[in-house]
């Protein structure tokens, strides 16, 4: 028996998330699972760093599986790649300990949130990013964004989130790119929802709704209903999975 890491990249568009689901809706994990399936002596019972919802994309994604395969490592993503449909490919494998997991390892992860602010939508990006119009006070947003960082209590930014909401957040920044708002979060683990609703609040600051120094108020009486509406899915990335400890200052 070995245990192999894959990275994953995916478009959520036509997924109704990475986890399987009990109406049997279609899924990045089913659609492995049906994949490795097909390799005798593997155990298609596969384990990810992250559970991304609905709409929602990754660039490299971390999972887990065991197997009793024999297919040489270097070999493993051509395999898979060609028994998966082309919204999910296997960008890298590796063989990892026994004791190595996609989720408990990991010391943190990384998401960022694409809007586009421009006065016309896209037709190529339509999946990709959230667009509104509406021009920005970018600064309002890169200073109540730096107000996420650091550990809080982020019940206002929970959806139906069962779990303790207190979480670190190691960098929360925002970025101009042509004519996008990127956001970039990196945490040791987020609450259901949470990226999404913080990108909701950041927006609303941009737009005037709200002043920045909301986002202290909503760290410091953790009320969902205070908080900004949810972002919606398709702008949203899980971007990477770190086994070692984040350093500050990193990009």
């Amino acid at each position: 028996m070995r245990r192999l890491k894959l990275v994953l990249e995916y478009d959520g568009t036509d997924f109704a998330g990475f986890q399987l689901q009990a109406q049997g809706e279609r899924t990045v994990q089913g659609v492995l699972e049906a994949a490795l399936a097909r390799i005798p002596g593997t155990r298609p019972r596969v384990t990810a760093a992250g559970r991304t919802d609905s709409g929602v994309h990754a660039l490299a994604m971390p999972v887990h599986y065991d197997t009793e395969d024999t297919v040489p490592i270097e070999k493993v993503p051509m395999a898979l790649n060609a028994l998966l449909p082309p919204d999910v490919r296997v960008l890298e494998a590796e063989e990892v300990p026994p004791d190595w997991h996609a989720r408990y390892s990991a010391r943190w992860r990384r998401y960022l949130y694409r809007v586009l602010n421009r006065s016309q939508p896209t037709a190529l990006d339509r999946h990709r990013v959230w667009w509104v119009p509406q021009p920005f006070d970018f600064p309002k947003i890169a200073a109540a964004a730096r107000m996420l960082e650091g550990e809080h209590d982020f019940g206002a930014f929970a959806n139906r989130e069962k779990r303790a909401t207190v979480r670190v957040l190691y960098q929360a920044r925002a970025e101009a790119v042509g004519g996008e708002l990127h956001l970039h979060f990196v945490g040791s683990g987020f609450v259901r929802g949470q990226v999404r609703a913080m990108v909701g609040t950041l927006v609303e600051v941009g737009l005037g709704r709200r002043p920045p120094e909301d986002v202290a108020r909503l760290l410091e009486n953790p009320e969902r209903s205070e908080g900004g509406a949810t972002a919606p899915p398709q702008g949203l990335y899980f971007v990477a999975a770190g086994y070692s400890p984040w350093e500050t200052g990193a990009a």
